[in-house]
């Protein structure tokens, strides 16, 4: 459930399924009733198993500085559905969501879409109303059948491919690689990650298919430690920029930093505007994640880790910055993740957890992870939110598993 969508619903008479439906057919016919704002808009589109929301956002920030209007769609919500979509960093406000529902209602779209269709219809409402001059546009899952992708984008960008959402994606690299490219459009450019061969290979094979030009870390573009900051090397377009410092930890954040980096290059090309390099640096140096190891109160941490891959990257993180630190995990996760997994990767840089339950339907009982674990000390908790309020010393606790559980802690810890 998207916190506080069911009031719009409820208040414009206006149905839409919780369900997942893959498949594009109904929110193009709904784009069509109300004059296909999706292609009036300007868009960088982000696919990918982990990094779409930090790539996204150092590109958000990139914009932003050089004087750009950025509307921006992603998931799950922070707090609740208006932070979804975005302009400039602000949530749509009340009565724009009551505005763009009556139009949802008057266009006759009640019933025929799921919640995330409707939110993607509701998102291409507002960018276009408010004119933005460019839209940060993340894939829901997947992307070839994802709501978002009846977008002609800019350029495209797949910061990693891993397996996830196998019951829709498919249970190997290759047939989910086939997903998430399916944002590759004709003669548009692609920027991607490193990726794992068998899916490079497919996404190497869409884009010659699309003659989409393809730009991939370590090769056309790379970044590397440099002095005291990192260096942004683009031999495609025989420039480095140099001294780049950020605020977001670990080493694939500079990867992610190098994508958004070369994706706006491209957005620079088609909008006819110089890029300047003092103005990426304070984009970078600014750029800054809600839930990707954000410290939301002394020694607390979010991160918003949910997969086998990101909860490696989570540890080797850990393992980088807080060598020295006793690290306390605090664990609530959907059921349809390799929960064991995770946890064994987890427990090397912990024994202490505390698991927690989620008020989400798909999520996994607090219970069964723990009878999952293997750690020394664990415990299950009620009140996270009272729990995370008392000082924390000697360590240092990181709350992970699921964004949903971020979300709705960081609710509570606002109310």
């Amino acid at each position: 459930m998207i916190p506080r969508l069911e009031e719009y619903k409820m208040r414009w008479h206006v149905e839409s399924e919780r369900a997942i439906k893959p498949g594009l057919a109904a929110i193009l016919e709904a784009l069509e009733a109300l004059g296909n704002p999706q292609n009036t808009l300007k868009v960088v589109h982000f696919a990918g198993t982990n990094g779409k929301g930090s790539t996204l956002t150092f590109v958000e920030h990139l914009a932003r500085q050089h004087d750009l209007t950025v509307g921006k769609f992603m998931s799950p919500c922070i707090v609740d559905v208006h932070d979804q979509i975005q302009i400039n960093g602000r949530p749509i406000k009340p009565k724009e969501m009551d505005a763009i529902f009556q139009q949802l209602a008057a266009a006759g779209l009640s019933g025929k879409l799921t919640d995330f269709e409707l939110l993607t219809t509701a998102a291409f409402i507002h960018f276009k109303e408010q004119q933005v001059d460019l839209v940060c546009l993340e894939v829901g899952m997947g992307g070839r059948e994802d709501s978002t992708n009846v977008v002609i984008p800019i350029v495209s960008v797949i910061p990693s491919i891993a397996l996830e959402h196998t019951n829709f994606l498919g249970n190997t690299l290759t047939l989910i690689a086939h997903h998430k490219g399916g944002i590759i459009k004709d003669s548009k450019p692609t920027v991607i990650g490193h990726l794992p061969e068998e899916a490079r290979e497919v996404i190497q094979q869409i884009a010659k298919e699309k003659n989409a030009p393809l730009y991939e870390i370590g090769k056309q573009f790379d970044i590397k430690q440099h002095g005291n900051g990192e260096e942004y090397i683009n031999s495609h377009r025989q420039l480095t920029i140099s001294g780049l410092q950020r605020q977001m930890l670990g080493i694939h954040q500079g990867h992610n930093m190098a994508l958004a980096i070369t994706a706006f290059f491209e957005v620079a090309d088609a909008l006819k505007i110089e890029v300047i390099e003092e103005k990426v640096h304070v984009a970078i140096r600014e750029a800054q994640l809600a839930g990707r190891f954000e410290e939301v109160l002394p020694n607390i941490y979010f991160e918003g880790a949910h997969n086998p891959a990101s909860i490696r990257t989570l540890v080797h993180t850990v393992k980088k910055h807080f060598p020295s630190k006793n690290i306390e995990f605090v664990m609530g996760i959907l059921a349809d993740k390799d929960v064991e997994e995770i946890l064994t990767i987890l427990e090397e840089v912990s024994d202490t957890f505390y698991f927690v339950n989620i008020a989400n339907d798909r999520a996994m009982e607090a219970t069964k992870i723990y009878q999952l674990s293997h750690a020394g000390n664990k415990i299950i908790i009620d009140d996270v939110v009272a729990f995370l309020q008392q000082p924390v010393e000697n360590c240092i606790r990181i709350v992970t598993g699921s964004l949903y559980l971020l979300s709705e802690i960081r609710r509570k810890l606002n109310a």
